[in-house]
């Protein structure tokens, strides 16, 4: 029997279309490598953010905790009352990896106290941006926002940091951005030169080691405000970034009677402390 001749042409289709299936399989595998959110990793260094998640805020807060900020929670009586106290209240959230917040709230026989606690993930959707830059660019304006008074000359910050006269920032200082360069060691595009307002007659007259200032106790930048309404209500705000995630403590206190203002070293202390918690459990 004759044996058929070998056709090289078909060998070389079938080469041809099995490399067109390979190279459509490759291409489909970088599409899962994409960065979360949406957007892809750059190779030019717009990386995705170390957090791809975020905690439960409601569950973020120990019941020692929540019973220190809020004393009137462990005066509930009613069992059930008091587990709810403690649970809190959870903000409405589209997307739980994106945002999450949670809100408790005690009266006690001398005060009505509050707590808010914020989780945002930032992710960048600029793939010339990474997340962590991004995430920069947020919390400068919070920290802009805040208004934060310059140190005053001379004076010692509590995170042991000294000023004098030629370190003072004058008025038309840089703002938040300017002062905390985005990571990479950019500037924000935001860091523009605005000037100073004055410091709020809430805090005119607080010590220097309670004025509203930046910390450095934790996250990779943080600060904090402290502000008395005429009605002697109190509110400290602890703001901190780590990495791709911005944290905001919002503690306030509302006395019962307008004749004493609520102690502000002792409800800075507590914030304070509730962020250590809250960046250590971050990881």
């Amino acid at each position: 029997m004759q044996r058929k001749a070998y056709v090289p042409g078909a060998v070389v289709l079938l080469a041809a279309l099995l490399a067109a299936c390979t190279g459509s399989s490759q291409s489909g595998g970088a599409a899962e490598d994409s960065k979360a959110g949406g957007a892809p990793a750059d190779a030019s260094g717009a990386q995705p953010g170390k957090y791809r998640t975020l905690a439960d805020a409601c569950g973020a807060v120990s019941h020692d905790t929540l019973g220190s900020l809020l004393p009137g929670i462990r005066q509930v009586t009613d069992q059930e009352q008091r587990d709810k106290a403690y649970a809190g209240t959870a903000v409405p959230t589209y997307n739980n990896d994106r945002r999450s917040g949670c809100r408790w709230k005690a009266e006690s026989t001398g005060a009505t106290d509050h707590l808010y606690v914020d989780f945002e993930r930032v992710v960048s959707y600029d793939t010339t941006v990474s997340d962590d830059s991004r995430a920069h660019e947020v919390y400068a304006v919070k920290e802009t926002a805040a208004d934060l008074p310059e140190p005053r000359a001379g004076s010692t910050s509590p995170d042991g940091a000294g000023t004098d006269g030629a370190s003072s920032t004058p008025s038309g200082s840089p703002s938040a951005s300017a002062r905390h360069p985005a990571p990479g060691g950019t500037a924000s595009a935001s860091a523009s030169t605005t000037p100073s307002a004055p410091a709020s007659p809430s805090v005119s007259g607080t010590p220097a080691d309670l004025q509203p200032r930046a910390l450095d106790d934790f996250g990779d930048e943080a600060f904090l405000d402290d502000q008395l309404s005429s009605s002697q209500q109190r509110t400290v705000t602890v703001v901190f970034r780590t990495s791709n995630v911005i944290v905001t403590i919002q503690y306030d206190e509302q006395p019962a009677t307008a004749t004493d203002a609520p102690d502000s070293k002792d409800m800075q202390d507590k914030a304070r402390k509730l962020a250590d918690r809250l960046a250590g459990s971050l990881g």
